[in-house]
């Protein structure tokens, strides 16, 4: 998507010349293309001017629609659906803040644009960020 994101006004690009320029499997580059234009992300174009592009302006298209164009709802433990099949449903006390976790990184992505990652230069994290990644005790405490 970066690379198509990034092509002169819109040009398409064949999945071979994406797969040899990123060292893909063509087969494999091939099955993730269908799965983008099933969802409207690019769309084909036959010829000798033939390849894909984008079928949305870069803005318009965020990181959201496209881990889950080829991933699938995004999920973040096996009960992630309101599927009632887990014995532990009604006694669960994580599944609901996990489905808010889910939530608020579904969001986070939704709002990351194509556009700002295929920028040259990507903005630095806002200061309150943390540098470092948290670790966790076995108390669970974050240190």
């Amino acid at each position: 998507m970066k690379h198509l994101a990034t092509r002169p006004d819109g040009a398409s690009a064949s999945a071979r010349e994406i797969a040899e320029q990123y060292d893909i499997p063509v087969e494999l580059l091939a099955k993730v293309l269908q799965q983008l234009a099933r969802h409207n992300l690019v769309t084909s174009h036959q010829g000798t001017r033939g390849g894909y592009r984008l079928a949305r302006p870069v803005p318009a298209i965020s990181v959201a629609d496209i881990i889950q164009a080829i991933d699938g709802p995004l999920t973040v433990t096996a009960c992630s659906t309101e599927d009632e099949n887990c014995g532990q449903y009604a006694k669960c006390s994580v599944r609901d803040p996990l489905w808010k976790i889910k939530d608020r990184i579904v969001s986070a992505l939704a709002t990351c644009s194509l556009q700002e990652i295929s920028a040259d230069l990507m903005e630095p994290a806002p200061p309150s960020a943390p540098s470092t990644p948290l670790a966790f005790t076995r108390s669970g405490r974050a240190t």
